[in-house]
């Protein structure tokens, strides 16, 4: 049948999940880091994901599909989408709780980490917050080991982690996407001096060559002790 139905635009959507929780039919899942309609029967055509869509990519369209089927709306198990998934900006987070106070810091020290998500499997490639961004590539285990690194290595870049040991995962591919597909204006690796650290070091530089740009590009190796 011919209906009012939701139409995404992937190209604009930057993976927020926004939508697909305001879907309270279930019919939006964030797949790959873009929302998707999964299912035409359960979209009602209402349209509560359109004005929470922070990059209006949504709309409606007439179209050929299945017709709004009630009852398994009803039958369906609940499902949430992950906050995982869901990109945001921390820059308007208020400055109180970007403080972490402690017997040595009382007046607490300020979080440079600019954005959510921070892994590199669950980082949407076009993200709004890439658009000229200055890119950390950052060993998970770096944060842990100096005690500076918010001030020496993230501030004012956009900082996404990986351990390509325990994530068991080809991060080139993902990282090439990013840099290929936004405004990044330079590109920096930290690590430790570990041999698995390596891939990580590896990825970002074959990634950078696979975007077929060019920009300032530089690796930290922290030590272990």
């Amino acid at each position: 049948m011919i209906r009012r139905i939701i139409k995404i635009d992937e190209t604009k959507c930057d993976g927020c999940g926004l939508c697909a929780d305001a879907c309270h039919e279930g019919a939006i899942k964030i797949i790959d880091g873009k929302a998707k309609l999964t299912r035409d029967d359960f979209c009602d055509g209402l349209g509560n994901c359109l004005p929470v869509c922070p990059v209006k990519a949504i709309s409606f369209e007439e179209r050929e599909a299945a017709a709004f089927n009630e009852e398994a709306v009803k039958a369906k198990p609940l499902s949430f989408c992950c906050p995982g998934t869901m990109s945001r900006s921390l820059d308007c987070c208020p400055e109180e709780a970007q403080l972490c106070p402690s017997e040595s810091n009382p007046a607490g020290q300020k979080s440079e980490l600019r954005q959510w998500p921070v892994q590199i499997k669950l980082v949407p490639v076009n993200a709004h917050y890439f658009n000229d961004a200055h890119l950390l590539i950052c060993a998970d285990c770096c944060a842990y080991s100096c005690g500076s690194f918010h001030h020496q290595y993230m501030k004012d870049k956009i900082t996404i982690i990986g351990c390509p040991k325990l994530d068991n995962a080809e991060y080139t591919e993902k990282l090439a996407a990013i840099i290929k597909n936004n405004n990044i204006k330079s590109v920096t690796v930290t690590k430790m001096e570990v041999p698995c650290c390596a891939g990580l070091e590896h990825a970002a530089s074959a990634a950078l060559n696979m975007s077929g740009k060019t920009m300032p590009y530089g690796v930290f190796t922290l030590p272990v002790s």
